[in-house]
């Protein structure tokens, strides 16, 4: 059972081992060796070559760089991310993007003002303290007071994510170089050029599965880690005795001491090196989503031994042979055992890269939940699974991003260096984040906050110091990578706000829309019509224009607003928020259909039927609830209830009942020309003779409960499910966004040239809702921003 069927059956992984069963527990623990540390584990293959680098190796450094790789794997996989950001998940949801959406609940620190107070009535939305010290209380002032605060945060978590997705195109290329430079350990050795081609060759089929999913990954690859982590703790057992038992000794910090005064400038430098030992160890906060944070402790205490057996075993393997340190991890092998020790590296090396992959879709989707990503394809491997995604779009751009990588350095070292950097600004934010979130969420002192960044960046910032001093020889590629996705991001995000600030001052008066009538010439003709529209409230500017160009529209209007909301997911019973936007005679709704960072809008084809049901349901609870209601001389817009469509069939107003109709087509001609033609005619004569045709229809029908109603409750009924039978038409904004004649250079290089650009080559709005092709009415307009 995957974590994500768990989630489905009622079990949510939210971190508390006491929500789930020792037996559960244990099979998350089990998967989580493909899906969480898959890149942490192949570390090992390419560790010491990279850390190593001083001009006269010996003992000494050989045996300081081993204290080095052990004291990182206990200060941040074990001590910062299993002790602490474990637990600041999100509702079970971990990642840069769960810290962020945390501090966005608790503090007012989105850019775009579309949230309401309905929303912080989501059973997700409530969690942490309700109330409030004077400490987090101040520091929310200054966030919430300060735009320019809340755009360097958005600015730093866009950076974070960037170097996240940069990490998608580095890990494939320096896992599997790595994993296939074991040929060079064996008898026939391959040219540079073969080995290259082998890689390629990998990589390639690596991203064609991708399109497969990552609950394959889970249940089939696990096992291929757990016997990469038992083979090289054996393999490490086997080099300390054989080699060096006194490498035991290297434990203690004083080696560390001796290391950097034997090594000087360049020990220092190597600590970029040591960061690779623990790559991959931010997909043990991502991965939470998936597991609980039980699981991955219980995992991780099998993980960190394997991993330090291993590279003291190399230690004491290379104090020996200071000349195998290029290839240290296969020469430290023995000879009978390199070729099955290869056969699972590269099958390790492809796991650890796919589960890397699949983060880079998540983080994808989740920014553009948040409004800072292009529109794109998002694939369900599992129809029955959340959260197993794929972004064809996105795999193919990775791919070609690292195949010219691995062409173009053809070597570990220096795409090592890109990858660690990347690597260490990524735990810099994160740490960063998590500060805030313990005195703004937590509402902890600022001591305890400033104890938890000023220790952790002291260290960091060491190990980050030394990354930059690489940047000439490869960590730079890191960082153009992270500049790209960057400016890709914040583009978007800076357009969207935009685009949505113009409909913000734009809206049509409610004033006006009471108006509307056939004094004025409009005509209400039969039907449902859905406008979509970014607001959460008013009535969008294209509606005017719509009215204006074709001075008529349906009897029942629903303005329809499809937002995100700073959770991970939105159960369905609270997924529509119903309201009133005119008095009742004029038919004019509104539903704000909310969905969590982490959501993916399913393509049922149901859509219409829940809103009208949603809608029926708010015209019973409005009729009942009277006097709680606000009085008809009063605003109607803003008057919002959450309504489930998620109703028993006895106890429904609106009840769906699907029936098979017979409709009589005419016969076709005969086809002298094509024997298959007449042979399938004559099949489909006698399935359905004298041209009857089967098809099945969705009716919709005033439930049992709707008995004993006011007369106008049920006439609005029958005149909802009336003007569902007549036909339901989408109406959307096709929208061109312009940068004003008086805005400034770069404003107008943003807008005209970037932002319009991207809308160009992403995914359309219709799209992207699912909305037929059919039944859509696109309203052309032109935003000056």
């Amino acid at each position: 059972m995957t974590p994500t069927m768990a989630a489905e059956s009622g079990v949510s992984p939210t971190g508390n081992p006491s929500q789930l069963s020792w037996a559960r527990n244990l099979i998350l623990a089990y998967q989580s060796f493909g899906l969480v540390y898959g890149d942490l584990s192949t570390s090992p293959l390419y560790v010491y070559p990279s850390t190593l680098i001083a001009k006269h190796p010996n003992e000494d450094t050989i045996f300081g760089a081993f204290s080095l790789i052990f004291w990182t794997l206990t200060l941040f996989p074990l001590l910062k991310h299993l002790l602490v950001l474990l637990s600041a998940h999100d509702n079970g949801e971990g990642g840069t993007f769960a810290l962020y959406s945390l501090l966005c609940r608790h503090a007012k620190l989105s850019l775009l003002n579309n949230q309401q107070a309905a929303d912080e009535e989501l059973s997700a939305y409530k969690c942490g303290p309700s109330s409030e010290t004077g400490t987090s209380s101040l520091f929310k002032r200054i966030l919430e007071k300060h735009k320019r605060l809340r755009t360097a945060l958005l600015v730093l978590v866009l950076f974070g994510a960037a170097m996240i997705i940069g990490d998608g195109v580095l890990t494939p290329a320096i896992s599997v170089l790595s994993s296939v430079s074991g040929l060079q350990a064996t008898e026939k050795k391959l040219s540079d050029g073969e080995l290259l081609l082998l890689a390629c060759v990998i990589l390639v089929g690596l991203f064609a599965l991708q399109h497969c999913g990552t609950h394959r990954v889970a249940f089939m690859f696990a096992p291929i880690v757990v016997i990469w982590l038992i083979s090289i703790l054996f393999i490490g057992l086997y080099n300390i005795i054989h080699w060096n038992p006194k490498i035991i000794h290297a434990i203690s910090p004083l080696y560390i001491i001796k290391f950097f005064r034997v090594t000087g400038h360049d020990g220092w430098i190597s600590l970029g090196g040591v960061l690779l030992s623990v790559t991959g160890t931010q997909a043990m906060f991502a991965g939470l989503g998936h597991f609980t944070s039980f699981s991955i402790r219980l995992a991780f205490a099998v993980v960190y031994p394997c991993l330090v057996v291993q590279y003291m075993g190399q230690a004491a393997f290379l104090s020996k042979n200071l000349g195998s340190i290029p290839n240290s991890f296969y020469n430290s092998i023995p000879d009978p055992v390199v070729w099955p020790v290869f056969v699972i590296a590269t099958l390790a090396a492809i796991v650890g890269s796919l589960a890397v992959i699949t983060a880079t879709f998540s983080i994808i989707k989740q920014c553009h939940a948040l409004g800072c990503f292009p529109r794109v394809k998002v694939v369900h491997t599992l129809k029955h699974m959340y959260g197993q995604i794929y972004i064809p779009e996105i795999n193919w751009i990775l791919m070609i991003l690292t195949l010219a990588i691995t062409i173009g350095f053809r070597d570990t070292t220096l795409i090592a260096n890109a990858y660690g950097l990347a690597c260490m600004m990524v735990m810099f934010i994160t740490t960063f984040l998590m500060a805030l979130v313990i005195v703004v969420v937590w509402q902890k002192s600022y001591f305890l906050a400033g104890l938890f960044l000023g220790t952790l960046w002291i260290v960091e910032g060491v190990y980050l110091s030394a990354a930059t001093m690489r940047v000439p020889q490869g960590g730079w590629v890191s960082l153009v990578l992270a500049f790209i996705f960057m400016i890709v991001m914040y583009v978007w995000h800076y357009g969207t706000r935009r685009k949505y600030s113009f409909d913000l001052h734009n809206k049509v008066s409610l004033k006006w829309l009471v108006g509307l009538g056939p004094s004025l010439g409009i005509v209400r003709v039969p039907g449902i019509g859905l406008v979509y529209s970014e607001l959460a409230t008013g009535v969008p500017a294209i509606f005017s224009h719509f009215v204006t160009n074709l001075p008529a529209f349906h009897k029942v209007v629903v303005f329809v607003c499809v937002k995100s909301v700073p959770v991970p997911h939105v159960s369905p019973e609270e997924r529509f928020l119903i309201g009133r936007v005119c008095p009742k005679p004029h038919r004019m709704y509104r539903c704000i259909v909310r969905y969590g960072y982490k959501d993916i809008q399913r393509e049922d084809g149901d859509f219409e039927n829940q809103v009208i049901q949603s809608i029926a349901e708010f015209i019973q609870m409005e009729a009942s609830e009277v006097q709680s209601w606000a009085s008809e001389s009063q605003s109607y817009d803003g008057r919002m209830a959450v309504l489930s469509s998620e109703k028993s069939v006895s106890n429904s107003i609106v009840t769906v009942s699907e029936v098979e109709e017979l409709e009589y087509a005419e016969p076709a001609r005969q086809s002298s020309k094509s024997v298959t033609l007449q042979s399938l005619r004559s099949v489909y004569e006698e399935e359905y003779p004298q041209g009857q045709v089967r098809r099945r229809a969705v009716r919709l029908r005033l439930g049992a409960a709707s008995r004993g109603m006011e007369a106008s409750v049920r006439e609005e009924l029958k005149d909802l499910i009336g003007a569902k039978e007549a036909g339901v038409a989408y109406i959307m904004g096709h929208s061109y966004v312009k940068a004003r004649k008086s805005s400034s250079w770069l404003k107008k290089v943003t807008i005209d040239m970037g932002y319009s650009f991207l809308r160009k080559n992403c995914r359309g709005p219709a799209v992207a809702l699912n909305i037929p092709h059919i039944s859509l009415i696109e309203v052309g307009m032109i935003y000056y921003v």
